[in-house]
């Protein structure tokens, strides 16, 4: 083979890892999703990607950024996710929006995560998330070109079927013995006080979490796009709650999972700003446990989220979306330079 062709055949260093066709599907979903909410006259707003505030919750690590304000230097965070500002948004105008941008998560590499992706979040002020899943499906047939059916599945029945056991009501002693059963060792979320009630659930959920993400979440919506509902209540994160059929305390929320991978998330908002500040400080006392930076907390949001309406509001990562849509197998064949190539 000559030089030449063998030059040819040969991308160089600075190419990007998606093709021209699959940048061409990107643009005409994005086009689509904007006349989507057009006709549903759904606002598009756009909010700052750097706030003074961080996100507090233990699993999402915000990315730092060292900025000079005022002549004096000073830490800002890129947005894990546009909810704050557009909250703070929603409680002023009280009108829907939308907002397509990017969103910044530290430490998260690989074939469906990256540090910067791109996000899709909406609100509709007066929906229940009854309503806010039929929109979504709407979405969804528009994008597909054909009509969807969405499954519904409870968490609980989720976790019986691939698990085995009540997540609910289990021992921590059981979730702890099913995991090792499946094979997941060396993980050891035990090293708390003593007594301390939120410990206790704070250990619990961390074995929920595990054994949910490695043993259910790959069997979800392989038939149909399926929705994951009413969570434990130590996911409700800025949700409401809720009692279930068995008097069992639940997350107001759902997830979208469509061919094993997790595509949405939705919550019925919570309108109660001490109810929130609190939960933040809890993150940050879990943070503390797991030796993580304490984040300062948007007070902000706290003050905007008292005069809230009643309101539905749902994040949707496009990169995995498409790559459902298309068949990719990984997110460096939807997005043109990943972090370690950027």
């Amino acid at each position: 083979m000559s030089k030449a062709n063998n030059q040819s055949l040969s991308k160089p260093s600075y190419a990007p890892t998606m093709t021209l066709a699959m940048a061409q599907q990107r643009a005409q979903l994005m086009s689509v999703i904007r006349q989507f909410f057009a006709t549903r006259q759904v606002l598009e707003v756009q909010t700052p990607l750097l706030s003074q505030a961080g996100n507090t919750d233990t699993f999402l690590q915000s990315v730092a950024a060292q900025v000079t304000y005022q002549d004096k230097p000073c830490t800002y965070y890129l947005h894990t996710s546009p909810e704050f500002a557009m909250k703070r948004l929603l409680a002023s105008w009280q009108v829907p929006m939308y907002q397509i941008c990017p969103v910044f998560r530290d430490n998260e590499i690989g074939a469906r995560h990256n540090i910067e992706f791109t996000m899709l979040e909406w609100y509709q002020p007066n929906y229940n998330l009854d309503d806010l899943a039929s929109e979504l499906g709407d979405l969804l047939e528009m994008l597909y070109g054909h009509p969807i059916v969405l499954s519904h599945y409870r968490y609980v029945d989720a976790f019986m079927d691939f698990v085995g056991i009540h997540p609910l009501t289990a021992s921590l002693e059981a979730l702890q013995a099913v995991a090792e059963d499946k094979g997941l060792t060396g993980f050891d979320f035990n090293n708390v006080e003593s007594g301390n009630t939120n410990s206790e659930q704070d250990i619990r959920q961390s074995w929920l979490d595990l054994l949910f993400s490695h043993a259910v979440e790959p069997n979800l919506g392989h038939d149909l796009p399926t929705l994951i509902i009413e969570y434990p209540p130590a996911t409700a994160a800025l949700a409401k709650t809720a009692v279930d059929k068995e008097g069992n305390k639940v997350a107001k929320r759902f997830e979208l999972y469509i061919k094993g991978i997790e595509i949405a998330n939705a919550y019925d908002e919570l309108a109660d700003g001490q109810a929130l500040k609190k939960r933040f400080e809890h993150d940050n006392q879990l943070r503390k446990r797991h030796n993580l930076p304490q984040m300062p907390m948007d007070e902000h949001l706290i003050a905007a989220s008292d005069d809230l309406i009643p309101c539905s509001g749902i994040a949707v990562g496009l990169d995995r979306l498409l790559m459902v849509l298309t068949g990719a197998t990984s997110l460096e064949e939807v997005i043109p330079f990943p972090s370690g190539l950027a």
